[in-house]
C-alpha cells in the first residue's frame, strides 16, 4: 500500500474513535501502527491535522493519512534491564530514567526501553489487554535524551486513574534545564500554542492559535547564571503546566535561549554537549488507589551536574 489513504465515513455512520475508523480503512495494518501515524502527525480529518487517537468522527468526515512505514510488533518483550527505582508498590513504580533510554518501543527502538524493563520485572501485560500493547503502564513520557522522574502504572486500573490525573493537570512536573544564552530575565512565563512544525514533521513549533496546535504554558526561574566558556548560560528550574511534546525545548528555543545540546531546536552549536541538558527533577501526583499526594525527586546524572557546575557566576 503506497500513497495517502483516503476514507470518507458513510452517511448514517455513528460517531466513532478515529483510530477505529483507520483500522477499517487500512485493515492491512495493526491499530498500534496506525496510532503511531496519528502521533507522528500523519492524519488529517477534514483537512486538519489530528493527533488524538480517541478523536470522535462521524458521518461525512474525511480522513486522509500516510500508511505506516513498517509493521509494528504486537507486544513488548521482557528484558533484564536494571532500573533506578525511586519508589514501588503494587500499583505503580517511579524510576529515575537515564538519558539515552526510550520509554516505550517505537520505530528504531523496539528493545531496550523502559517498557521492556518493566515487562522483564514481571509486569502482567494481560491486564492491559484493552490498551496499547506496546505501552502498558505508560501514562507520560520523557524524550530519549531527557533523564529523570518517570512514573508507570503496574495495573490497568492504576494506569487509567494516573492518565486521568495527568489529563486533569493534577500532576506537578518540575525540570532542570541548562540553557544558552542565558535568559535576559531571572524568571518568566511562556504561554502560547504548540503544534507540529509544518516544514519538519519531526519537530514541534510555536503556532498561531488553537486551530494549528494546543495551548502550552511553561514557567521558569533562574537558579544559576553566568558564563560557560565564551557564552552566557543559566541553570533553570522549569515547571510545565501542560504536557505538550518537546514543550520545554520548543518554548526555550522560541525565546532564543535553547537547551544546550539540543540539536533539533538550535542548542547544538553554542556548547558541545553530548545530549540536551534537560532533567525531570521533581514529580508530584495523587496515588491512583489511596489518593495520597506522592512527591519524588531524582538527582541529576553526572553529565548534567558537570555542565551545571561549570557555569561561572558573574
Amino acid at each position: 500500500m503506497s500513497g495517502k489513504i483516503r476514507f470518507v465515513l458513510e452517511k448514517g455512520a455513528a460517531e466513532e474513535r478515529v483510530d477505529s475508523v483507520m483500522v477499517k480503512a487500512a485493515p492491512d495494518y495493526s491499530r498500534t501502527a496506525l496510532q503511531k501515524v496519528i502521533r507522528d502527525g500523519g492524519l488529517t480529518v477534514n483537512g486538519k491535522v489530528c493527533m488524538e487517537k480517541g478523536f470522535p468522527v462521524a458521518a461525512g468526515d474525511v480522513l486522509e493519512f500516510d500508511p505506516p512505514s513498517e509493521e509494528i510488533p504486537c507486544t513488548a518483550e521482557g528484558e533484564n534491564i536494571p532500573l533506578d527505582v525511586l519508589y514501588e508498590d503494587d500499583s505503580l513504580i517511579v524510576i529515575n530514567k537515564p538519558a539515552g533510554m526510550v520509554v516505550h518501543p517505537a520505530a528504531g527502538n523496539w528493545t531496550g526501553t523502559v517498557v521492556n524493563a518493566l515487562v522483564g520485572r514481571g509486569m502482567d501485560t494481560a491486564d492491559f489487554a484493552e490498551d496499547d500493547p506496546l505501552r502498558p503502564g505508560i501514562v507520560h513520557r520523557l524524550d530519549k535524551d531527557t533523564s529523570g522522574c518517570l512514573v508507570a502504572a503496574k495495573t490497568a486500573s492504576s494506569m487509567h486513574k494516573l492518565s486521568a490525573a495527568f489529563a486533569a493537570r493534577d500532576v506537578s512536573k518540575v525540570y532542570l534545564a541548562i540553557v544558552s544564552p542565558a535568559p535576559k530575565v531571572m524568571a518568566g512565563e511562556i504561554n502560547n500554542f504548540i503544534g507540529r512544525d509544518p516544514v519538519n514533521r519531526k519537530k514541534m513549533a510555536v503556532v498561531r492559535d488553537e486551530t494549528r496546535g494546543r495551548s502550552a504554558r511553561t514557567v521558569f526561574t533562574t537558579v544559576k547564571k553566568g558564563k560557560l566558556g565564551h557564552v552566557t548560560a543559566a541553570l533553570l528550574q522549569v515547571r510545565i503546566m501542560t504536557g505538550r511534546t518537546h514543550q520545554i525545548r520548543v518554548h526555550m528555543s522560541s525565546v532564543h535561549t535553547p537547551v544546550i545540546g539540543d540539536g533539533l531546536y538550535g542548542g547544538n552549536s553554542r556548547v558541545p554537549a553530548p545530549r540536551q541538558m534537560l532533567h525531570a527533577w521533581k514529580l508530584t501526583f495523587p496515588h491512583p488507589v489511596t489518593g495520597e499526594s506522592l512527591s519524588f525527586t531524582a538527582p541529576p546524572p553526572e553529565d548534567f551536574r558537570k555542565f551545571a557546575n561549570a557555569i561561572e557566576t558573574e
